[in-house]
């Protein structure tokens, strides 16, 4: 039996909090199906970690990330200093850089994956729109766009007077993360409106010539997947769309910053940063995390959302079964995102966040006590099995 290894990095702030959490619900229902065969093994990292090592993670952690670990869960990264600034390297990026943006280049982690869905029991601001309307898959490219190195500012005489950044977009990065997201529409059951898959490219093709090229080359890839709708949309018009009409969208694919924007939108429509998880994956290598920030300073409090990182671990135990076509795995997602839906649904135990509309009476419950009631729902469900 393969024996997998799964690195924990938590990172800062509600990171510390969340992420243990989430490996908790994981052990427990791997436990409740009879599977032992993952390790879990924890790295501290990030802000915090630089201020008090001048490093943002061990060398071993590294090591480990990158050569043995089979799945990567990660917690978000940023400190403050005791005067409430984030804390820096030496080349103004915050502290934690390596870890985020670093492991999506030297992992190749080509496909940010955010899947954008309203649970039952959960309040969206859209009036009129239920869990039936909000189910799509926005598909960001992770590795070229405007979030390249390839920037830099003019100083004369202590001045900034100039910044620059460059937008890079390839027919390599371009056409892989275009088929990555045709092939999803595999996995899925259409868009909510009409049952149909669809990819929708959104870019600024009208404007922009890496948008252009991004657009010629999804048309080319869409040419293998004749079953599936195409669709376009300018960037400014979907933010629009997106609103008045979710139900059409799918799957969504688009460049790095677009899909930056987009994917903050589509967080909000699902109910919150709490409830959305986030895959960045490549050919080899996976790395999952909630989509919200560090919070530094809601740290201590256990007052925030763990939701997101157990998605995001299901989200990791869905890849791992696809992948090494391990059904216990894929088991093992589909009962954590069962059992999440079921304590959402319920709407008895939710954090403070979620504590609004018809449940603003609602007394919140801490971080830890969510991850127990979604722990005993998946038993609950077991025993019924």
């Amino acid at each position: 039996m393969r024996t997998y290894k799964i690195a924990v990095l938590p990172g800062d702030g509600i990171g510390r909090e969340v992420i243990p959490e989430a490996v908790r619900v994981l052990e427990g229902v791997l436990k409740l199906i009879g599977k032992q065969s993952f390790e879990f093994v924890t790295f501290d990292c990030g802000g915090q970690y630089y201020l008090e090592t001048g490093k943002e993670w061990t060398d071993e952690a590294q090591e480990f990330v990158k050569t043995v670990a089979d799945g990567v869960l990660l917690g978000a990264v940023g400190a403050n200093t005791a005067d409430g600034k984030p804390v820096r390297r030496p080349d103004g990026n915050l502290a934690g850089y390596s870890i985020v943006i670093g492991l999506r280049m030297d992992l190749d982690l080509y496909a940010n994956v955010r899947p954008v869905k309203l649970y039952d029991g959960v309040t969206t601001p859209l009036a009129g729109k239920t869990p039936h309307d909000i189910d799509m898959m926005i598909v960001r490219e992770n590795t070229e766009g405007l979030y390249v190195p390839m920037r830099g500012t003019l100083t004369r005489g202590g001045e900034d007077e100039c910044a620059l950044d460059v937008r890079l977009i390839t027919r390599k990065g371009s056409e892989r993360v275009i088929r990555f997201a045709f092939e999803q529409t595999k996995r899925r059951k259409g868009a909510p409106v009409d049952g149909k898959s669809r990819v929708t490219c959104v870019d600024k093709s009208n404007l922009l010539a890496g948008c252009q090229l991004f657009r010629r080359v999804y048309d080319e890839v869409a040419t293998e997947f004749p079953d599936v709708q195409r669709d376009y949309a300018y960037v400014d018009a979907w933010t629009q769309w997106c609103v008045r009409s979710p139900e059409k969208y799918d799957v969504v694919v688009a460049p790095n910053e677009f899909g930056d924007i987009m994917t903050d939108l589509g967080a909000v429509i699902q109910g919150g940063l709490g409830l959305a998880p986030a895959g960045n994956i490549g050919e080899s290598h996976g790395v999952f995390e909630p989509v919200h920030g560090s919070a530094p300073t809601h740290y201590g409090k256990k007052d925030a959302n763990p939701i997101a990182s157990i998605l995001a671990g299901a989200m990791m135990m869905n890849w791992l079964g696809e992948r090494r076509k391990d059904r216990a795995c894929l088991q093992v997602g589909t009962m954590v995102d069962a059992a999440v839906a079921e304590v959402l649904r319920e709407g008895r135990v939710r954090t403070y966040d979620l504590c609004n509309g018809p449940f603003s009476n609602v007394i919140p419950s801490s971080t830890d006590k969510v991850a127990k009631a979604i722990l005993e729902k998946a038993s609950e469900k077991a025993e019924r099995v």
